[in-house]
């Protein structure tokens, strides 16, 4: 089934949208992006884009760093996608991607004097990693001066340590910050489970501020009456927990079942990451009333 994409304010079939080798953020990383979860549910016929208004106020913050000045409110961006996704027409979950970008042919690093411009598109996707993986810790470190914001230049970090995971014989790398504690997958974050508890890295340990992630620490509250602390980890820490997880709008919640070749509890999914992992895919198929607002539905019924 072919694939469409929103793509200089019309929707045409994605292998038609085409950009200049000339378009600066093709060169300067002058571009932000998200990822948007599309999971269809068979019992409903229906499929759901879950968080897509979050989803477009962090694009639009990242947009107001950049000096991206788009004509669309974040209801027009809604609006946008879920018309796109329904042309597409999939039965399966999918993957959609938003950017915002500086569109000019011109070259020179700047963010003043060049046009802006959006696009959106969607594609079947299934799970982004195994059913559990095991990580690595890698030698590329998140750096301390960035914005936490999903802006395509600073992603080239990402992939080098993804890489060097895979290369290893990982599935995932982990990456610390310039101190040297604990701060995020490659595409995900990271969650801890001590003593009955969930520990995350706070805000300032250099993460980016994952949709994926509030919802957890809400589910987990909200539902277990688990609270979860934000605070610096220790590279130690990843070593003596119960349990680990990774959470994105990928990768979902994905157990971690060793670490630098250490297991992770019995190296099995822990009791607290099954718990969560039940709630959350209950609430993205739109199966839980109590969160229905946080899936915004796909097809007309």
């Amino acid at each position: 089934m072919p694939s469409y994409v929103y793509f200089r304010q019309e929707i045409v079939p994605l292998s038609e949208a085409k950009i200049g080798v000339m378009t600066n953020s093709f060169h300067y990383g002058n571009a932000c992006f998200e990822g948007v979860r599309g999971n269809w549910n068979s019992q409903q016929g229906q499929l759901h884009l879950f968080r897509l208004k979050e989803h477009y106020e962090r694009m639009l913050r990242g947009c107001r760093l950049l000096k991206i000045d788009l004509p669309y409110t974040i209801d027009d961006l809604c609006r946008i996608t879920v018309e796109m996704v329904e042309k597409c027409g999939f039965q399966e979950d999918l993957y959609v991607r938003p950017v915002a970008y500086k569109s000019s042919e011109a070259l020179g690093v700047r963010l003043h004097d060049l046009e802006d411009d959006f696009f959106v598109f969607a594609f079947p996707w299934g799970p982004y990693l195994p059913d559990k993986v095991r990580c690595c810790v890698t030698s590329w470190r998140c750096a301390r001066e960035v914005p936490r914001a999903k802006i395509n230049g600073l992603y080239v970090n990402n992939a080098l340590a993804k890489s060097e995971a895979i290369e290893n014989g990982f599935d995932e790398g982990i990456m610390l910050t310039s101190d040297g504690y604990v701060a995020e997958g490659t595409g995900e974050n990271l969650f801890l489970v001590k003593d009955g508890r969930l520990v995350t890295p706070a805000v300032y340990c250099s993460i980016l501020l994952g949709i994926t992630r509030d919802t957890v620490m809400r589910l987990a509250k909200e539902e277990l009456g688990i609270e979860t602390e934000e605070r610096i980890i220790e590279r130690s820490e990843l070593y003596t927990a119960d349990e680990c997880f990774l959470t994105g709008t990928a990768a979902n919640i994905t157990p971690v079942s060793e670490i630098d070749r250490r297991k992770t509890g019995d190296g099995e999914i822990g009791e607290v990451t099954r718990k969560l992992q039940q709630l959350y895919f209950d609430v993205i198929r739109g199966n839980d009333a109590k969160y229905i607002d946080w899936c915004m539905p796909v097809y007309k019924k």
